[in-house]
């Protein structure tokens, strides 16, 4: 029997013009298609050595991936190509649209010109953010890992795409128990980093809130370099959380007597931030998760009420 030729064949289709990146599961590749000449993004994935075939959380990410990609705020996956590599092993490569920076990227480069980002942009590009979170909570997929690092962007447009949910899991499959080494300290929730096993779409919004911040000053809002220290910036500015601010917080898994410190005012770490914009960052970093803004409630905050929402 022939092997199939579309297997074979499948990377003859592409030219990798460099590597761009590594992500969660393999490398990331800026290539051009020969037929057409677009330029995209290629995604390898590296499948567990012991694997026949392709695992079902790979089929997951994808199926979540391809339902998800319908939205104009997260990054298109056009095309699952699959390969056999030389030891006869299977490769599969996602194929996305091609986005010529990130956010990372983009913030440095202000920060390295010592400028701010002009407000207006800052709040297209969050509400843009609010938009595709919300697309992807309204379709039970929790992101877990936003950061700017994960948000493509168009410089010329200024358009805003949500990349790398390859940690993404649908909420609605009944994993209760999440791993939680995952996400980067600097973005991760309090919640997360004190040991809950239960948690909800409210991690997201930690997550923009503090990349919200980051956008405004060009600083990361809490830089904390181990799991302790990231709680202990996030007590210094909000306040040591007890019962009464957040009910249950001393019954979580990682939960000890810390260091009492009373909330400073926002504006000590994000002083040119507009009432609304204070406004809207105290309600996604609200300690207690199920008191913190949704993304849909985010677009409605007056905060974006000047955005022209009919372009984006």
């Amino acid at each position: 029997m022939e092997k199939p030729a579309t297997a074979l064949s499948a990377m003859d289709a592409f030219e990798k013009l460099e590597k761009v990146g590594e992500g969660t599961y393999g490398k990331v590749y800026r290539a051009r298609e020969k037929a057409t000449g677009k330029i995209v993004a290629l995604k390898k994935t590296r499948l567990h050595e012991d694997e026949e075939g392709v695992p079902p959380t790979t089929l997951r990410e994808i199926s979540i991936l391809r339902m998800l990609s319908r939205d104009p705020h997260i990054v298109r996956l056009m095309d699952v190509k699959q390969s056999q590599n030389k030891e006869g092993k299977t490769v599969l490569y996602l194929v996305f649209e091609y986005m010529d920076t990130d956010l990372k990227k983009y913030i440095r480069s202000f920060r390295g010109s010592g400028e701010t980002i002009p407000v207006h942009i800052v709040k297209s590009l969050m509400y843009q953010l609010c938009k595709g979170v919300a697309f992807c909570h309204g379709h039970g997929v929790l992101h877990r890992d936003l950061k700017p690092h994960n948000l493509l962007m168009d410089k010329k447009t200024t358009a805003l795409k949500i990349a790398d949910l390859g940690l993404a899991r649908a909420f609605t499959v009944p994993i209760k128990k999440y791993t939680h080494e995952i996400l980067t300290l600097w973005y991760r929730a309090p919640e997360v980093l004190l040991g809950a096993t239960h948690y909800s779409t409210a991690v997201d919004m930690w997550s923009v809130g503090c990349i919200f911040a980051e956008l405004v000053t060009n600083q990361a809002l809490f830089p904390g370099d181990s799991e302790l220290q990231q709680l202990l910036h996030i007590f210094r500015l909000l306040g040591t959380p007890n019962e009464k601010v957040w009910p249950g917080v001393s019954s979580l898994l990682n939960w000890h007597e810390y260091p009492q410190w009373k909330p400073q005012s926002l504006t000590t770490v994000v002083p040119n931030l507009d009432k609304d914009g204070l406004d809207l960052l105290s309600h996604m970093l609200h300690y207690e998760p199920s008191r913190r803004i949704s993304a849909k409630a985010a677009m409605e905050h007056p905060y974006f009420n000047d955005v022209n929402k009919t372009c984006l």
